[in-house]
């Protein structure tokens, strides 16, 4: 991009950075989407960029390759059922110590190394994710029974980018691996955020699974249940579309699914006309 077209963009991007500043955007990053060390400080900019505009931004992550690679290192198999991580109380352990310590760390690093301001958190800080039981089937996957984002709103209102990692809690002492989007959802509900951007390993929302050219750009709520029924969301994103569902249900204005893979796909999503994957709305 020369000169003129950077000034071009940004002439584009004003009604949008009007229109998110002092608002809350929460952005889901994890999994694949996180693997690229270039990629991940290129996210991270983006993210101090947007802070820097005004907007407030809140991280929130997983990162189920990193614990993955931690048991196997570990000797302790993963064993999933149904998509998600059995979890017994040895791997809860795991998943704290890779989640809260690890990967949370080294995002608020990247994040202050870019010249942003950032504060590591878990669902255990400030008691923000309670928990019980998903399932005696899946051990301490937790489902989230409420939340207190106290800690998190002081954190925005001292222009802090608050990142946090899916740790749950109860009252017995328990330690809850809570699913990544879910806790997005539930958390971006609670703070009325503006936006809530899932950053994944696809383009987005597609008509053919095959045919990256046949990105859905734009979802009604209404329209999910017709999509699930023509087998267009099928599979995996059944659950990441429920998240986004979800996420309406409780307030949150827009939800986008976009490409993490995709250098600068948050700004593109953000202050541009066009986007740059599927944005779900009421």
């Amino acid at each position: 991009m020369d000169k003129k077209e950077q000034a071009e963009f940004l002439i584009e991007a004003m009604p949008y950075i009007k229109k998110y500043f002092n608002k809350i955007l929460v952005v889901k990053y994890g999994g694949n989407a996180m693997i690229d060390d270039e990629l991940k400080s290129s996210v991270m900019r983006d993210l101090v960029v947007l802070n820097l505009l005004g907007i407030k931004v809140v991280l929130v992550h997983g990162g189920g390759p990193e614990i993955t690679h931690t048991l196997d290192a570990m000797g302790i198999k993963s064993q999933f059922v149904n998509g998600l991580r059995y979890t017994d109380k040895e791997t809860a352990e795991v998943v704290r110590m890779v989640l809260a310590g690890k990967v949370n760390k080294s995002l608020v690093d990247l994040l202050e190394i870019n010249g942003g301001k950032a504060v590591g958190l878990c669902g255990q800080d400030g008691h923000m994710l309670k928990c019980t039981m998903q399932s005696e089937d899946l051990g301490f996957v937790g489902k989230i029974i409420s939340i207190d984002t106290k800690l998190v709103c002081d954190l925005l209102q001292l222009g802090y980018i608050p990142v946090i990692s899916t740790v749950g809690y109860d009252d017995e002492g328990n330690v809850y691996n809570v699913n990544a989007d879910t806790a997005a959802a539930a958390i971006a509900g609670a703070l009325n955020a503006e936006s809530l951007i899932l950053m994944t390993d696809i383009k987005g929302l597609l008509k053919d699974k095959d045919d990256p050219s046949s990105l859905i750009k734009k979802v009604y709520v209404s329209d999910i249940p017709a999509l699930v029924k023509e087998g267009i969301i099928s599979g995996g994103m059944i659950p990441k579309i429920e998240c986004c569902k979800e996420a309406i249900r409780r307030g949150v204005k827009k939800v986008f699914i976009t490409d993490g893979r995709v250098a600068h796909s948050i700004l593109v999503e953000i202050l541009s006309e066009d986007g740059s994957g599927t944005m779900f709305l009421n």
